[in-house]
């Protein structure tokens, strides 16, 4: 009886030291995916392929390293609103092309889509240390531009993204005016479980019941729903119902936790769509749902209404 405990003792330990091997060794690999199977790291087309005016940006995060992105605005002197996009986990920002040309028509505003580290052009390697940075560096770049209505900076995060995304509005509360979270996960530890359903015994976020004796491992926990709470811009919550990657209740618990602490949240979702396709699926009610979303949040501000702006500052009304 004794020898049979001390088998199943010392298979147990085993498997919790496999699963460290696995996750100290291997993390970054399954978190972070710069290069699809069968294609290279390098772009595969550039918006000039699909007749876009752009721009090639190179930034330095605030640790030295080299960054990429592309800059692609609807005119040339646009003063519509400014989106800071940013992309999944998997390949790189011209992937995302077809969908941000679309995004440009409809919403007629200004796209900055930033390569993270280790990504496309961009030097580096990922982690949510440096990828924090990156984001960062992407917001302050805009910031410090004379060409854009800086007071009309919008971040739209997808999966990834939507985590970075979430983590640059908290932190910039002077900079960013709207945030923008579509098919998001709670945590990638609460992630995990759900890709890898032998790691729920042993990792788990906030709200998950797991022992989490290997928490302390996770290097990129990107924890969005200890973040959206404390997020005081509005928020668009946008959930594809058919997600294969991301549990459309990850979208439901991020909204709940927002919405408890933020009035202006608003909550849609897309019955057909899935982890990738929910612009496409969604069709006309996506992007009316955005446009309305901005129409409301970051509205134009008319050349008169700038004027009465300005008269009532320097006290022209009350004279």
């Amino acid at each position: 009886m004794v020898s049979y405990m001390g088998a199943v003792l010392y298979g147990f330990v085993g498997i919790v030291v496999a699963v460290m091997a696995l996750l100290v060794a291997f993390q970054e690999k399954l978190v972070y995916v710069p290069v699809l199977p069968g294609l290279t790291k390098s772009y595969q087309v550039t918006p000039a392929r699909l007749h876009l005016l752009y721009e090639d940006v190179w930034l330095r995060s605030s640790d030295g390293v080299r960054l990429h992105a592309w800059f692609i605005k609807v005119l040339p002197e646009s003063r519509g609103p400014t989106v800071l996009f940013f992309q999944e986990n998997a390949g790189n920002i011209a992937h995302r092309l077809e969908m941000v040309r679309i995004m440009i028509q409809r919403l007629q505003c200004n796209v900055f889509m930033l390569s993270y580290r280790g990504y496309g052009e961009s030097d580096g390697y990922p982690s949510q240390h440096g990828i924090t940075k990156d984001a960062q560096a992407a917001l302050d770049h805009l910031s410090q531009r004379t060409d854009i209505d800086t007071s009309r900076i919008v971040v739209f995060g997808r999966s990834l993204g939507g985590a970075v995304g979430a983590l640059l509005t908290k932190n910039n509360p002077d900079k960013v005016n709207a945030l923008i979270l579509e098919n998001t996960f709670t945590s990638i530890m609460d992630l995990a479980g759900v890709l890898f359903p032998f790691l729920k015994w042993f990792i788990g976020g906030t709200g998950s019941k797991a022992p989490k004796l290997l928490n302390f491992l996770v290097r990129s926990p990107w924890s969005t729903i200890d973040i959206v709470g404390q997020i005081k811009q509005p928020i668009l919550f946008l959930s594809g119902l058919q997600d294969e990657m991301v549990p459309p209740f990850h979208m439901q618990m991020l909204y709940d936790k927002a919405a408890a602490h933020n009035r202006e949240c608003v909550f849609v979702d897309f019955p057909n769509g899935m982890h990738m396709d929910t612009w496409l699926v969604g069709g006309d009610h996506y992007w009316r749902t955005i446009q309305q979303f901005l129409e409301k949040h970051v509205p134009e501000i008319k050349e008169h209404e700038s004027s009465h702006d300005a008269k009532i500052l320097r006290g022209g009304d009350f004279m």
